[in-house]
């Protein structure tokens, strides 16, 4: 129960990043805020625990690229460009591309169950992006694409053998920090100085979100398998919804609270059916 719990603070910390950008960020280039959030973290967890990476610099660097140094500026595009709820939703589309990944790159053909679910998640993200919703276009493949780098890395975290995840998360977060400088550096120049106003914003995007939730991320998909990880990963968007109309005033058309209700049905029915296949599973006989 223990693994679940922290689990789950992952993605409501995560959900929160939109709120945290709304009210605090917007002042900001959202590839400094990525630099921010990512390489403070980093370097803060080698202090405590400084060492050599737990994989090869290859397998490294590949999982910083993903996780970090190409997912935060996405995602940070994503909460720029559109409303937390929007994102937030569209984030926890991860279980149905893990599943679309997994067909793919390891052969492992869905249950039609959960490929039912997953084409009307689907549906529900396409309700989410109609037309008449105005939503920004640039924003939502962000929001996308960023999730399929999750999804991608989450399936190499779940095949290499790892046994450090704290140093893992250091170095992640210290190579991807370093990879996002030059990049935002050659967008959009010098950083500009960071002011009282935005501090708090950015301590919670570093130190919660970065240091504690991606170090509580890796150990999850160790301890508790990338699926049920991904899972998890529907509490994003009621986190994001939640911040954005209680905090930042967000307004929603019924399309979109539709599309939004479409996806998390969509998720708790595969959840309860994957609770049904592991109960079946411990009890059949030997």
């Amino acid at each position: 129960m223990a693994n679940y719990l922290l689990a789950a603070l992952v993605p409501l910390l995560w959900g929160s990043t939109y709120a945290a950008v709304s009210l605090f960020l917007q002042d900001l280039s959202p590839f400094w805020v990525a630099v921010w959030r990512a390489l403070p973290a980093g370097l803060l967890l080698l202090l405590l625990k400084p060492g050599k990476p737990p994989l090869p610099w290859g397998k490294m660097t590949l999982l910083s690229v993903f996780n970090i140094a190409a997912f935060f500026p996405l995602l940070f595009i994503a909460a720029y460009k559109l409303p937390g709820s929007v994102a937030g939703t569209l984030g926890a589309t991860l279980p149905l591309q893990l599943m679309f990944m997994q067909w793919l790159v390891e052969g492992k053909r869905p249950e039609f169950k959960m490929l039912l679910l997953a084409i009307i998640g689907l549906g529900g993200v396409v309700l989410i992006l109609n037309p008449s919703a105005d939503i920004d276009p640039i924003g939502a493949a962000a929001a996308l694409c960023a999730t399929a780098l999750v999804a991608r890395s989450s399936l190499w975290l779940k095949s290499w053998p790892v046994t450090d995840i704290f140093r893992l998360t250091a170095w992640q977060l210290t190579l991807g920090g370093l990879l996002l400088v030059p990049i935002a550096f050659l967008i959009e120049g010098m950083p500009k100085a960071i002011t009282l106003h935005e501090l708090p914003g950015l301590l919670w995007v570093s130190l919660l979100n970065s240091s504690f939730a991606y170090w509580a991320f890796s150990r999850s998909i160790k301890k508790i398998g990338a699926d049920s990880m991904a899972m998890i990963s529907m509490l994003n968007p009621v986190a994001a919804v939640s911040l954005g109309i209680l905090l930042v005033g967000e307004v929603l058309g019924p399309y979109q609270w539709m599309g939004i209700g479409v996806v998390i049905i969509s998720l708790l029915l595969m959840i309860k059916i994957k609770q049904k296949a592991a109960r079946t599973r411990i009890q059949r006989p030997l």
